[in-house]
């Protein structure tokens, strides 16, 4: 029997997952410069699906694979394919007008978008930190996107379609976890990403007639990292993590990819960290924990109001 790894070993394995993220986030950025949003989506997560799903089916790397009940084929395309297109499009169209580092902030909003969606009652404690949580989150998307608004050189375009793939993508979380009732997370995610790749490649073929295919050793290597390492090993690291630790601990460490992201971008193509961001994250991420963290656990059981 394989021995659990001990909690050292999975932390030091999450932030490898958040370094390949961030790098990916950057590396996509890099992409839609030149080569157009579905296009760029498409052909990464058709071509990352079919590789997911070769995995689940030839090794136990993440479990043991099984064949979708017929049933389930049209929630697959719909919950999951057209839910996760839709998301990358807006995503990549996001990377396009603004800093990578907002767009990955803006996703890191998107557990409070998750707590505020389940509705929870306000005169609870339970529903008052959630939608404290939520106030700290919006105050700090409101940093990040007041500029845009406030000056002229700003691109609002960027910072409104950045906000808008956060709600999509807590949105496509919804949808996994409607899904994951009859699959496992890896299965979800390989028939969730082939489906969205074969849904937008005709639409990547359109704006390739009109923009032509750019085809530099840069960009295909690019693409190949996003699709290997971004889509694969680190959703791999991500999936072992799950296996051994409560959901909210893995979760935590998504407050550190805008980090990455930031550092990345900064390295790879001199992105410069505007003003806003470091308080505008302090804001987001704050938000996060207040929502995400276990209270019970954390403080003696005295301190925490009753429900």
């Amino acid at each position: 029997m394989l021995r659990q790894p001990s909690h050292k070993i999975l932390a030091l394995s999450l932030l490898a997952a958040v370094f390949l993220w961030g790098a990916n986030n950057a590396g996509t950025k890099h992409l839609v410069e030149t080569w157009p949003p579905a296009w760029t989506g498409g052909s990464r997560f058709f071509l990352a699906g079919l590789l997911l799903l070769a995995v689940l089916r030839h090794t136990t790397w993440l479990g043991k694979a099984s064949s979708p009940r017929p049933g389930l084929e049209l929630q697959l395309w719909l919950r999951g394919g057209l839910s996760l297109a839709i998301y990358i499009v807006v995503f990549n169209s996001a990377l396009r007008y603004t800093a990578a580092s907002h767009v990955a902030l803006y996703l890191g909003a998107s557990p409070v978008w998750a707590l505020l969606w389940e509705g929870h009652s306000a005169t609870t404690w339970d529903g008052f930190r959630r939608y404290l949580a939520a106030g700290l989150a919006l105050a700090g998307v409101a940093i990040l996107f007041w500029p845009s608004l406030s000056h002229t050189n700003a691109n609002w375009v960027g910072e409104t379609l950045g906000l808008a793939a956060s709600v999509l993508w807590t949105h496509y979380g919804r949808q996994c976890r409607i899904l994951g009732a009859q699959l496992s997370g890896p299965e979800v995610s390989a028939h969730g990403m082939w489906r969205a790749g074969l849904i937008l490649l005709p639409f990547g073929a359109v704006e390739l007639l009109k923009t032509g295919l750019v085809l530099r050793l840069d960009l295909v290597l690019t693409q190949a990292y996003c699709i290997v390492a971004g889509g694969v090993v680190a959703f791999a690291i991500w999936s072992n993590a799950l296996r051994h630790w409560h959901t909210s601990q893995v979760l935590l460490f998504n407050n550190l990819i805008p980090l990455s992201t930031m550092a990345w971008a900064w390295v790879l193509l001199g992105e410069k960290v505007t003003p806003t961001f470091w308080l505008a994250m302090v804001f987001v991420i704050g938000g996060v924990l207040l929502g995400q963290a276990n209270w019970e656990k954390l403080l003696p059981a005295r301190t925490v109001p009753p429900e």
